[in-house]
């Protein structure tokens, strides 16, 4: 690459024809001893220095005037625009009305200010001119907003061609493949930069922080209402009917309509009366902020981000617990293993991702026997009656808390293709379970995954065979991030667990949350079961967490411990995290697999390396040699981490180092299976 390459590779948002245009028109001039580059502007017709904002600009003129086909003479540059008597300032390219010479019908800006900012300076030069269309642009990222009326921005996807009206662009009928080809646009002008997260939160503060609503129900009903309007134009070939295209008060109708066929798809996650709580106006906004992106791909990893900002904002933090990265939970999926005939269960399951991914990861291989591929779409195909089965009679997760249980519940009857044993309950405080599925409304929710849970039920110390309890079940895989934060001192709560109590038997005053998840979790398996827990770095070091190691070596053998990057769960947390793999011992092959108890073994140990998340938890992505962003087969991003090959694009790491070692040892779980690893 040469040096004026190198200097115009960070202007994403353009083509390689594009910069490459520009550097032909380059010449260098001598300014105080050095080599500066100037070019002829397309518009002014005068030779100017090529600052990086004029660099922007000259490519945007070159994509007004070559590609969109607006003629030059149409154009002006730094143009004044008048606030008030006194008050002006210049836009940096206005492309006028073709029938109104001195009218402005384009305003783009392309300073390189903060979106936000480049936003509300384009808003008010809109205002001063009535321009319907708008550009904010730094060379990386590009938004186009038409202005509808003066109160109201509407994003759209792209800016119309010359011979090309503004009902053109924004009026057609739109499919999934619409949604495909505006995400591939997207990737092409560096947009992806900006998440579904980015744009909640643009919403939350231009819209919903005035609206007098629930910040995260409405953005919920949204996104599950979209999901819903997306399965149903793919399944069924029907045009999207989540669109902002009609009035103010006709788009509300639509809409409510829309989430009241989402409910009865995928009943339990709202109330049956539930209704859109949003004003007609705002509600128009939201939509058109939204309806250009596609949440469905083959692993639902764009609607995460967003979840997770919601509910940590109000209530996740507060209880130490934060939705594990997408990426930790592939790891463990792979390094556990769980096949088509095993039950699974998440203890504290956040957004579900653990059973999602369990999910992802025995389709496979199920879709494998049938001679089926994964499409980039994997999330929204109808399944094999064999993928639905396997969610509804194996599949298991439960939270405390409300809003988490329903995301998880709405992504898992998702994912699940309407099954769903997604429960809410306290996982620590099973003594109580029964008083809680005496409630009727919670049995209306809850009540076909509460009796499938029931049936995993094993008898327990001094319980009789056929009454047994809910301490002790027979679960094959139990993969979960526990909350960290926060004691529990309740007796009643504590009395059940032998790790709440001291030596001489007395019972603890408080004990931390996360320790009595252990206890919890080994109870949840059968014998051979295993686990993937994430813990706090210092119960493998402290001291005074001797005794809990101790606890865990009695009744498992250790597989392998994980430690994972500082940043992982940034911004949340800088706490340091590993993930522990345990498998119940067990010698008696009528009760589960096999794991003969011994007293010395090898435990896998490794680190992570490789930086995740920047340390203000925004993802870093891998790049390919060229300095592009590497993208995967199914057209995600690859974010950058040493925890697996991801798709056979990036080198093996610490799954495919695990499973060599798992069958060298010669685990159950791996005997005899067919190799995680990527082709």
């Amino acid at each position: 690459m040469n040096k004026v390459s190198a200097e115009f590779n960070e202007f994403v948002l353009f083509s390689k024809e594009d910069v490459e245009a520009l550097e032909a028109r380059i010449v260098y001039k001598d300014v105080r001893g050095k080599q500066v580059p100037f070019v002829t502007c397309l518009v002014r017709g005068k030779e100017v220095q090529l600052k990086p904002e004029e660099r922007n600009r000259q490519l945007w003129l070159h994509r007004l005037i070559f590609k969109l086909k607006y003629p030059s003479s149409k154009i002006a540059v730094e143009y004044p625009i008048t606030f008030g008597r006194d008050s002006s300032k210049r836009a940096d390219i206005v492309v006028f009305d073709a029938d109104r010479a001195t009218v402005p019908y384009i305003i783009v800006e392309v300073k390189q200010v903060k979106y936000k900012d480049g936003k509300e300076q384009l808003r008010s030069y809109a205002h001063a001119t009535g321009a319907p269309l708008a550009v904010w642009s730094d060379g990386i990222l590009s938004e186009v907003w038409h202005r509808k009326n003066p109160n109201y921005f509407m994003p759209i996807h792209e800016l119309p061609r010359a011979d090309q009206t503004i009902e053109d662009v924004v009026d057609q009928p739109w499919t999934i493949q619409t949604l495909i080809d505006l995400e591939e646009d997207r990737v092409k002008e560096g947009k992806f930069a900006r998440s579904l997260r980015d744009l909640i939160e643009d919403m939350e503060d231009e819209v919903l922080a005035n609206a007098g609503v629930d910040v995260f129900e409405e953005v919920f009903k949204l996104i599950f209402t979209k999901l819903h309007d997306e399965m149903n134009s793919h399944r069924l070939g029907n045009a999207l009917r989540f669109r902002n295209q009609n009035t103010a008060a006709q788009l509300k109708v639509a809409i409510q309509n829309l989430f009241d066929e989402a409910k009865k798809k995928w009943p339990g996650v709202f109330l049956d009366d539930e209704r859109i709580r949003l004003s007609a106006d705002h509600l128009q906004v939201c939509v058109g902020s939204l309806e250009e992106w596609k949440l469905f791909n083959s692993n639902l990893d764009v609607i995460d981000d967003a979840f997770e900002y919601l509910v940590s904002k109000s209530s996740k933090g507060e209880k130490g617990q934060y939705f594990t990265p997408r990426w930790v939970i592939d790891m463990c999926v792979k390094m556990m293993n769980p096949r088509e005939g095993e039950t699974v269960i998440d203890t504290a399951c956040g957004s579900a991702g653990f059973t999602v991914h369990s999910m992802f990861h025995v389709w496979r291989q199920i879709m494998r026997t049938l001679g089926r591929e994964e499409s980039h779409l994997f999330t929204m195909e109808a399944k094999p009656d064999r993928c639905k089965d396997y969610v509804r009679d194996n599949v298991f997760a439960i939270d405390f808390d409300e809003k988490s249980v329903r995301v998880s519940r709405c992504l898992n009857l998702i994912a699940g293709d309407g099954e769903t044993n997604v429960l809410h309950m306290n996982t620590l405080d099973w003594t109580k379970w029964d008083e809680t599925a005496k409630q009727n409304e919670w049995l209306d929710t809850y009540g076909d995954g509460w009796r499938r849970l029931r049936k995993l039920r094993v008898k327990g110390k001094g319980e009789a065979a056929d009454s047994p309890s809910y301490r002790s079940f027979g679960f094959d895989v139990l993969m979960a991030n526990p909350p960290f934060a926060g004691d529990i001192k309740q007796s009643d709560m504590l009395a059940p667990y032998d790790l709440a109590h001291k030596k001489d038997g007395k019972l603890e005053k408080a004990v931390a949350r996360d320790l009595l998840f252990i206890e919890r979790n080994l109870d949840f398996l059968k014998p051979g079961g295993r686990m993937a827990v994430v813990l706090p770095q210092g119960r493998f070091n402290n001291s005074s967490d001797q005794r809990l190691r101790e606890f865990i070596m009695e009744r498992c053998r250790i597989l392998a411990v994980v430690g994972l990057h500082p940043n992982t769960f940034k911004p949340h947390t800088g706490t340091k995290t590993s993930v522990l793999l345990v498998q119940k011992w067990n010698d008696d092959a009528a009760k589960g697999p096999l794991c003969p108890k011994v007293e010395d073994y090898d435990i896998f140990f490794a680190t992570q390396k490789v930086e995740s998340v920047d340390n203000s938890g925004r993802k870093v992505y891998r790049k390919n040699a060229d300095g592009t962003f590497m993208r995967d087969t199914h057209g995600h991003f690859v974010v950058s981490h040493d925890l697996f090959n991801h798709d056979g694009l990036t080198e093996d790491g610490i799954a495919e180092a695990f499973e060599e070692f798992a069958r060298k040892e010669g685990f159950s779980f791996f005997r005899n299976a067919p190799s995680t690893k990527a082709a």
